[in-house]
């Protein structure tokens, strides 16, 4: 067996194989991170408008509520959710990591 063989660098084709692979995994990696950002960045310019729109959402129930007499199911169900998302953010919030209380 010949020393050098031992202590061979990888060839040129396989040094390349590996540069590719590592460049098209980084490439991957920030259009998946672009990709998130601009969902992010929807959902958060979009939140003004979800606040405008269900204001407004609530006006028209109490309008349609005073008209027609019965009363607003929006906002007792509405109530209702608060309050449990209250409960469950507290409860996340005060819980140790991973204990399943």
């Amino acid at each position: 067996m010949r020393p050098y063989l031992i202590t061979a660098k990888p060839g040129r084709l396989n040094r390349a194989a590996r540069w590719a692979a590592r460049w098209a995994l980084k490439t991957l990696a920030l259009l998946v991170m672009a990709a998130l950002g601009a969902v992010v960045l929807t959902v958060r310019c979009a939140r003004p408008v979800t606040n405008y729109l269900a204001t407004r959402a609530a006006w028209l129930e109490l309008w349609a509520a005073s008209v027609t007499g019965i009363g607003p199911v929006g906002a007792a169900v509405g109530s209702g959710l608060t309050d449990e998302f209250v409960r469950e953010f507290h409860r996340a919030r005060t819980t140790p990591a991973g204990s399943t209380r």
